[in-house]
């Protein structure tokens, strides 16, 4: 399975799997019969009232269908009901949130990538793509991946290598609650792609132990929390 390196702007470089051609096409059928039964139920109301006229019943009907993919992937943040079923989102390629100007690039080449060749180009580019895209994605600097699902027990995992050596001999001024809250963090980044409190808290333990370093938040906290369980249990890999 490809993988992409996202550098989030936080400065920490995250690796995920692309979608994959599959995870996309099963996404778009879902999508599909989410369109069917937005039809299903309209025709049952037509059926149900006479004071639905034809042509407001089209407009209504229709222009769902035709923004669907834009309005998802604006108000639901790069996923649509496929999408999200699939737990595949779409992110841009420079770690920044893909803006409604790139959603919208997206969604006129849907035009090309689906729509007039039956999904055929989609299928091709994607396929040839190391980074997952069709032309929509290469347009708009974005990509599809799958959403990692992180287990809280690796994601708080210490390995510490044989012949370790302390980076900070400051950690001792930390807690074990301080640690814990670290780690903690650690975890909820990774898995909510949040680095946001990362910057906090790596200037928290900071102020506390007196550290400078122009190390990144995520390395940073992670190499605290080595060195803390270096510092406390010697030798032993946790």
């Amino acid at each position: 399975m490809n993988t992409i390196k996202i550098r989030t702007t936080q400065h920490v470089e995250v690796a995920y799997p692309v979608a994959s051609v599959g995870d996309r096409i099963v996404a778009h059928l879902i999508d599909l019969v989410v369109y069917f039964v937005w039809c299903v139920m309209w025709a049952i109301v037509k059926e149900m009232t006479d004071m639905v006229g034809e042509v407001f019943l089209a407009i209504v009907v229709m222009l769902p269908i035709v923004f669907y993919h834009l309005l998802c992937e604006i108000f639901l943040h790069g996923q649509s009901i496929g999408k999200m079923a699939r737990d595949i989102k779409v992110v841009k390629l420079n770690g920044e949130a893909p803006s409604i100007g790139d959603y919208l690039l997206r969604w006129v080449f849907r035009l090309i990538d689906t729509t007039i060749s039956q999904g055929f180009v989609a299928v091709v580019t994607i396929a040839v793509s190391n980074k997952g895209q069709r032309l929509g994605d290469m347009a708009a600097g974005t990509s599809v991946i799958r959403m990692r699902a992180v287990r809280r027990r690796e994601a708080v995992a210490v390995n510490i290598e044989e012949g370790y050596q302390v980076r900070f001999p400051e950690v001792h001024l930390l807690t074990d609650t301080d640690v814990a809250l670290i780690r903690k963090l650690l975890f909820k980044a990774e898995k909510y792609h949040n680095y946001e409190l990362l910057e906090k808290m790596a200037e928290r333990v900071k102020e506390i132990t007196g550290i400078q370093t122009d190390m990144a938040e995520w390395e940073f906290l992670q190499t605290v929390v080595k060195d803390y369980h270096h510092y406390t249990h010697g030798d032993i890999v946790v």
